[in-house]
C-alpha cells in the first residue's frame, strides 16, 4: 500500500489497523492475527504517538506468537502483525527541525512557512504549557495619547500577574517610549507587538557605570516564551569614546528561553544586544553597534538579519560569545545574514571573549567592512584550539577565506548541517508566527 495514509479513530476499547486472514501457507498478507498465519510488514512508514508501544497483538491467541519471536527487517517479521492504537490518531502537522535552510535566499520565507506551521495545525506537538497559553490570548493596548488601556509600557507589564499562564499581546502604539523596562521571570508568554508600518521605539540611556553592563538594558526580558515583532529597541546613551569605564550600553537583554524576534531593530554602540541565555530566533532583524554588539551565552539562530558595523577607531568586533566549557550547549548561528557598515580597521566577526565560543556564519553576504582575518583569539592564543569560529558558503568581498585566521574553519556540508536548521534551537517545539 505505497504512499497510503492510515487514520485511526478512537474507540472505547482498543483499535486495530489491520486484520489479515491468512490461514496456512497462503501467499497473501498485510496485517493482524485474525487467522493463524497473517504475514504483514511495515517498511519506511511514519508512525505517530497513537501507536501502542507493544505494536502487535496475538488477538488473545498466544499460540500464534510462534515462540514469541519478533524480528524486524526479515521474513520472520511477517508473522507478527497487528498494530494497536489506543488514542485518536488524527492528521497532525508539526514543524520540522531537520529540514535544512535552503541555500537560495529567495526561498527562505517559503521554507519558514513550510516548516513553522500555524498553531491550529500543530496541536499536540508543541510544548504543552505553550499550547495552553495560546488557547485564549488576550490583548492590551498601550497608547501615548490615552486611547489604550495604558499610556506606558511599565504600567502594562505591571498589569500582568506573576505566574501568568496565557498569551498576553501588548499592542504598542507608535512613538518613542522612554522607559527602563523589565519582564520578570514569573511573567512568561508576553508578546510586544508594534505596527509593521510605524514601529514603536523603546528607548533609555542606561550604562554599565550606573547599572552594570547586562542590567543597563532598555528592556530586560527574563521570562520564557517572549516574542517581539515590529519593535525598535534602543539604548540612547552617548557613543563611548574609549577613555572612560562603564560606557557599555545595552538595548536589549534576553535571558528567557524559547523567545523570538521578528522584524525588530536593535540600536546602540558597545554591547547593543545581550543574548544572555536561552534559545532564541532573530528573523528579519537589524542590529548595529561598534564593539561586542552581540554578546552573551545564548543559543540563537539569526535568520535574514542585517549586522551593521559602526566604525570605531579601535576596531570592531561583532560577536563575543561567552561559552566557557564543553558542557555548555550554546552558540550563535547566522544564516542568510548581511554584514555591512563602515570602519577603516575592519570588523572581526567574533572574538574569543571566553575559552570556548561557538559562532558560525552560513550563506552570509559580507562587505569589505569585515577584517580579512575574520576572527580574533582576543590575545589568548591557547583559545585557537578551543574556539569554534566557522563559515559556510559565505560570499562577498569580506568573505574571502584566503586571509582568515588559521584557527577558523570553512565547514563541509555535513559539518554545517547542525547550524542551518531549526534543530539548532529545537524550534519545532515552540516557534510560532507573530500576531498579524
Amino acid at each position: 500500500m505505497q504512499g497510503t495514509k492510515k487514520k485511526v479513530l478512537a474507540d472505547q476499547g482498543l483499535a486495530a489497523i489491520t486484520a489479515q486472514a491468512r490461514h496456512k501457507e497462503d501467499d497473501t498478507g498485510f496485517c493482524k492475527r485474525n487467522r493463524e498465519r497473517p504475514p504483514v510488514v511495515f517498511a519506511y512508514t511514519e508512525m505517530s504517538s497513537g501507536v501502542d508501544p507493544a505494536g502487535w497483538s496475538d488477538n488473545l491467541h498466544p499460540e500464534r506468537d510462534r515462540k514469541k519471536k519478533r524480528k524486524m527487517g526479515s521474513i520472520a517479521a511477517i508473522q507478527y502483525c497487528a498494530i494497536t492504537a489506543i488514542l485518536l490518531v488524527s492528521t497532525i502537522v508539526s514543524s520540522d527541525d531537520k529540514s535544512p535552510i535552503p541555500a537560495d535566499p529567495s526561498s527562505l520565507n517559503t521554507w519558514f512557512q513550510d516548516n513553522v506551521k500555524p498553531l491550529a495545525d500543530r496541536k499536540g506537538t508543541i510544548d504543552p504549557d505553550l499550547e495552553a497559553a495560546e488557547a485564549k490570548p488576550r490583548t492590551i493596548k498601550v497608547r501615548q495619547d490615552g486611547s489604550g488601556e495604558f499610556k506606558t509600557l511599565k504600567a502594562a507589564i505591571n498589569s500582568i500577574p506573576t505566574g501568568n499562564r496565557e498569551r498576553v499581546i501588548v499592542d504598542i502604539g507608535p512613538g518613542e517610549y522612554i522607559e527602563k523596562l523589565k519582564i520578570e521571570r514569573g511573567k512568561p508568554f508576553v508578546t510586544f507587538f508594534g505596527s509593521p508600518g510605524n514601529n514603536p521605539t523603546l528607548s533609555f540611556d542606561g550604562t554599565a557605570k550606573e547599572y552594570g553592563t547586562v542590567y543597563s538594558a532598555t528592556l530586560e526580558a527574563e521570562a520564557d516564551y517572549f516574542v517581539a515583532a515590529n519593535v525598535i529597541f534602543k539604548n540612547s546613551a552617548s557613543r563611548p569614546n574609549g577613555e572612560l569605564k562603564g560606557e557599555q550600553a545595552v538595548a536589549l537583554r534576553i535571558a528567557g528561553d524559547k523567545s523570538a524576534f521578528y522584524n525588530c531593530r536593535f540600536i546602540g554602540f558597545q554591547d547593543t544586544l545581550c543574548d544572555d541565555k536561552g534559545r532564541h530566533l532573530f528573523k528579519n532583524c537589524y542590529i548595529e553597534g561598534t564593539v561586542d554588539y552581540i554578546f552573551g551565552s545564548g543559543k540563537s539562530l539569526y535568520l535574514g538579519t542585517e549586522l551593521h558595523v559602526i566604525g570605531d577607531k579601535n576596531g570592531n568586533f561583532i560577536t563575543a560569545h561567552a561559552r566557557n566549557s564543553e558542557a555548555e550547549d550554546t552558540g550563535f548561528s547566522f544564516v542568510h545574514c548581511k554584514v555591512d557598515g563602515t570602519g577603516a580597521k575592519g570588523a572581526y566577526l567574533g572574538r574569543a571573549w571566553q575559552a570556548r565560543p561557538r559562532v558560525v556564519f552560513s550563506y552570509t553576504s559580507m562587505s569589505s567592512v569585515v577584517n580579512p582575518e575574520g576572527w580574533s583569539n582576543n590575545f589568548h592564543p591557547e583559545r585557537d584550539q578551543t574556539a569554534l569560529f566557522a563559515e559556510y558558503r559565505c560570499e562577498g568581498e569580506g568573505a574571502n577565506p584566503a586571509g582568515r585566521a588559521k584557527s577558523s574553519k570553512q565547514l563541509t556540508p555535513d559539518q554545517a548541517a547542525p547550524f542551518i536548521s531549526l534543530g539548532f534551537i529545537e524550534g519545532s517545539k515552540w516557534l510560532l508566527h507573530p500576531p498579524s
